[in-house]
């Protein structure tokens, strides 16, 4: 069951367009609740903006170790073995299960005392407390569908966690609209309604993408055996391989966790102003993140077909050009977003829309080095250098962007715009470092045994 090896851009193109599309979907989660809360105003925002910081983090260790799994998949499926492939889904689903679950207790346990310091107001706390108690539930069902999904991403069909996506977001919109406003009968729950609105679409979707991973190969439960004798071993082995992976998203989510709690330091509008451009960074930037991932999937295809040679850096080069298309979209994707802000939005403050409008520049230059950045990160992830990758994000994360947004708001007051210019700091300071160790080439002949 071995796949043809990709040769061409288009075999990144297959899998990259769902994979942009239902990035931008899960990211839109929160793009979704954002645009629904802002009808009640920027206290609104602010609670979902403190609440939503846990839900993120925890949401983010998630997808970390869906992505380590991603890879396995597309190495194992690279491989042709069926139980490479049963051994990759259940010990991945396993991790995320556990992740999940110990990440509630943590959050359980230090959020109420986090959210009373930074909030403005009692309310906002409230809020924002409500926010997460039912967000919890979507971090559930996202353990399980962020583990189906990297079943068949790792296989090369992505169109089914897109599809999976392009069912839940109407529900999700529905819902939450109603349960904030209280329609149709259902409690005003304010809020809180958004995050219920995406657990019920959260678990259709779970259900969506088991009932066809059964269809497909009933979880490999006729496959006998396990990758390396035993489930202990395999899941041992798999949490090795993850764990640099997850570790680097993790400190990701954790950073902007931290950051999001500096952002509340600002002034209401200034917060309200980040708690709105931060999901439409992510949505729009998953355009360049899907393509790179994508090409990673098909490095690790080819690395499981023991495929090191000049046809893996042709490939490349035609997908590095398609990352700088990606890059160019990304760019005008976020010119329409500031430019119309008022459109979206049409309750915000003024202040609140001359900040939104003064990221503009510095969202125009952003895709191209976060572009390249990911496109050398998931390759040499794809050829199992995770650690020096981690290394790489721990260092720009917590000697740069941490400490520098401190300085900006804590100590020097400066302008919001500045804050945010960080963003783009952040990936120049990563740029050498990415690129130097990618085009050195030892990740070719460094992929960990399956």
């Amino acid at each position: 069951m071995s796949p043809q090896a990709p040769r061409s851009t288009a075999a990144v193109f297959n899998l990259a367009w769902p994979l942009t599309l239902k990035a931008m979907m899960l990211h839109g989660i929160v793009v979704i609740d954002a645009w629904l809360v802002s009808a009640l105003g920027e206290s609104g925002l602010a609670a979902m903006g403190l609440g939503g910081s846990f839900a993120a983090l925890l949401l983010g260790v998630i997808i970390a170790f869906s992505n380590a799994t991603q890879i396995r998949v597309a190495q194992a499926f690279g491989s042709g073995r069926d139980v490479a492939l049963k051994t990759a889904l259940l010990a991945g689903l396993f991790i995320n299960l556990i992740a999940a679950v110990i990440g509630m207790v943590v959050i359980g346990a230090i959020a109420g005392p986090v959210i009373d310091l930074f909030a403005h107001t009692d309310w906002i706390a409230e809020q924002a407390r409500l926010y997460l108690f039912a967000f919890l539930f979507v971090i559930v069902f996202e353990a399980v569908g962020q583990g189906f999904g990297s079943q068949f991403n790792g296989c090369g069909k992505t169109i089914m966690p897109f599809l999976s996506y392009l069912l839940a977001i109407p529900i999700n919109v529905a819902v939450s609209y109603c349960l904030i406003h209280g329609l149709y009968g259902l409690p005003e729950l304010g809020v809180m309604g958004a995050a219920v609105g995406s657990a019920v679409a959260s678990l259709i979707r779970m259900g969506f993408l088991g009932i066809n991973l059964w269809r497909l190969n009933g979880f490999y439960l006729g496959t006998e055996g396990w990758l390396h004798g035993s489930f202990a071993a395999s899941l041992r082995r798999h949490f090795v391989f993850a764990l640099p992976i997850a570790g680097t998203f993790m400190s990701n989510a954790f950073s902007n966790y931290v950051c999001t709690l500096l952002f509340a330091r600002m002034s209401v509008n200034q917060f309200a102003a980040m708690t709105l451009i931060q999901p439409w960074v992510h949505v729009a930037g998953t355009f360049g993140i899907g393509w790179a991932m994508a090409t990673g999937i098909n490095v690790a295809q080819l690395l499981g077909q023991d495929q090191k040679g000049p046809e893996l850096d042709i490939f490349l080069r035609r997908a590095w050009r398609g990352a700088l298309i990606a890059a160019a979209i990304v760019a005008c994707f976020y010119l329409v977003i500031c430019l119309n802000a008022e459109h979206f939005y049409g309750t915000l403050e003024p202040e609140t829309t001359a900040a939104l409008l003064s990221f503009l520049p510095i969202l125009l230059f952003l895709p191209f080095p976060k572009g390249s950045n990911a496109m050398c990160g998931h390759t040499l992830r794809a050829g199992g250098d995770t650690v020096y990758v981690m290394n790489i994000f721990l260092a720009s994360q917590w000697l740069f962007r941490v400490p520098m947004t401190a300085l900006f708001i804590l100590w020097l007051g400066l302008p919001v715009t500045w804050v945010f210019a960080l963003f783009l700091g952040e990936e120049l300071v990563k740029f050498p470092l990415f690129h130097q160790r990618f085009l050195k080439g030892a990740w070719k002949r460094g992929l960990q045994e399956m």
